[in-house]
């Protein structure tokens, strides 16, 4: 009897490996899922919390006081497909305001950089706001912008993300990058790379099911540097149809 659950469970483990898709064809469902929203313009306003890492960064940048364990303001993010994003940040107790512009992959400040805002629109961008392309191009994009932050796509597993099964594209080892999307639905789930100032970065996507955007951009945005959280963005309301004038996206 042992010796045929053994069998089974040898069995079983088989089949579920075989189930795992290729890297290239979980990111042509992702694309694809994506297309079939049909987005031109996002807007998405909500809240934004910097803590560890950013306080100090963001303090210097908004003109805020950096002697307390988090910062909390407000925050803008907007999508122009393709390739057009844009992020603003202010806080009550500031006298400024700071925005990352990012147009096909060049980036411009408004203010003062804040490190981790920065990575949020560089890698939000490429996932979020490409199009524009057939299906094809847009997958290849997407998979040539991975693979430059080290992700090997070619590999690819299964693991669990706040309580959801999802696809790792990459070495599944500790510490290496890894591109991940829940097996469900085929959207961006987290993104984990190590840059070339060795800071290890890691992007949090979490639940699409927000009233104020729909299935458009995720409820919650969260940046993590060296294992800590340094940014959560949170929509409190949005437009999925927004239409966005080009001075947002110019000098």
């Amino acid at each position: 009897m042992k010796r045929v659950v053994a069998v089974v469970a040898v069995l079983m483990s088989c089949v579920a490996f075989a189930y795992v898709l290729p890297g290239g064809s979980i990111l042509r469902r992702m694309v694809a899922e994506r297309d079939e929203l049909k987005l031109s313009g996002v807007r998405v306003e909500g809240s934004l919390g910097f803590s560890g890492p950013a306080v100090k960064e963001a303090g210097a940048a908004l003109g805020a006081a950096t002697d307390r364990p988090d910062i909390q303001g407000d925050g803008a993010l907007y999508l122009r497909i393709p390739g057009r994003c844009r992020f603003e940040a202010a806080v009550p107790d500031g006298n400024t305001r700071a925005a990352v512009v990012q147009v096909n992959g060049r980036k411009r400040l408004e203010g003062n950089d804040i490190p981790s805002l920065s990575v949020l629109v560089a890698q939000v961008c490429p996932l979020f706001a490409a199009g524009g392309a057939p299906l094809q191009q847009i997958k290849e994009s997407v998979q040539t912008h991975l693979q430059g932050l080290g992700v090997d796509t070619s590999r690819t597993g299964l693991a669990r993300f706040g309580g959801e099964v999802a696809y790792v594209l990459g070495d599944m080892a500790e510490g290496r990058s890894q591109f991940w999307v829940y097996k469900d639905t085929f959207r961006p789930a987290r993104l984990r790379y190590t840059d070339s100032t060795n800071t290890a970065w890691d992007l949090r996507f979490l639940d699409y099911t927000s009233p104020a955007i729909g299935d458009a951009m995720p409820r919650t945005i969260e940046v993590w540097r060296g294992g800590q959280r340094a940014v959560r963005f949170t929509a409190l309301k949005g437009d999925a149809r927004a239409t966005l004038p080009d001075k947002l996206f110019t000098p």
